[in-house]
């Protein structure tokens, strides 16, 4: 197999959750460029339509669905028009996500379930899902978007460092139930990545990073290209031996 074949898409139907905005839609064209399909899922119209005419750029088709992860019946009439539409789901990225930057005393318990609705529900509920199209063709790539915190802890992210542990760990566990259906699932433990979506706060308030940057040893905070790479690399045949992974994507955040 050439290299070529090797890291290409061609042919392949994507499937984004939280993919209008940030990394989402990175993600989005990163995997349109490498050869496949695009279905964009989110809440936020507008912004899923600004992925879409980003993805047609590159040649692939794109189709927007909102949609709401946390929401079953939403997220199994997704997978039905992906399937309607692309007829087929190769590769899905559970990307949505969000936090709540508080006090573990601060916190109410809205806000610590929805957090781990949305991120931990989310990817259970949309894997679930998209994981029946995949094993009816025993092919399939399942990447989960996680975090430095999948595997450390942080004050004022009890929240998120739940559900991103969570996460991480109900992908490996879903290796092996995948994994006789030539499916992989794998995570990505990612830093804090520089978007159009943080990028001012970063610059005017640089101390909120302080820590991260310290532990980093490559001394910098991620660039969405190197999230996205190691996305087009899980999603390849080169990763087809590589399942129930988190990789850590930090810089050397969590080497010490």
């Amino acid at each position: 197999m050439s290299i070529r074949t090797l890291f290409g898409l061609e042919g392949s139907v994507a499937v984004i959750t939280g993919g209008g905005g940030g990394i989402g839609s990175a993600a989005a064209v990163a995997l349109a460029e490498a050869g496949a399909d695009i279905a964009v899922v989110g809440r936020n119209v507008a912004k899923l339509e600004d992925t879409a005419a980003a993805i047609g750029k590159t040649g692939r088709r794109a189709l927007v669905i909102e949609s709401s992860v946390t929401d079953e019946a939403s997220v199994e009439a997704a997978r039905d028009r992906v399937v309607a539409e692309f007829g087929r789901v190769d590769i899905l990225f559970n990307n949505a996500g969000i936090t709540s930057p508080k006090l573990l005393t601060d916190m109410s318990v809205d806000e610590w379930h929805a957090v781990l609705e949305v991120n931990l529900t989310g990817a259970f509920l949309c894997s679930r899902a998209f994981a029946q199209p995949m094993m009816a063709r025993r092919h399939g790539r399942i990447i989960n978007m996680g975090s430095i915190l999948s595997g450390r802890g942080m004050a004022t992210r009890t929240a998120y460092c739940a559900s991103k542990a969570g996460l991480a760990n109900f992908g490996s566990a879903l290796a092996f139930e995948l994994g006789p259906y030539g499916i992989t699932v794998n995570t990505i433990g990612a830093t804090v990545i520089v978007t159009d979506l943080n990028r001012d706060l970063i610059r005017t308030q640089p101390h909120l990073y302080d820590k991260v940057l310290a532990r980093s040893a490559l001394g910098r905070l991620g660039e969405v290209e190197d999230v996205t790479g190691v996305l087009v690399f899980l999603a390849s045949p080169a990763a087809g031996f590589v399942t129930g992974q988190t990789l850590y994507v930090d810089g050397g955040y969590t080497a010490g």
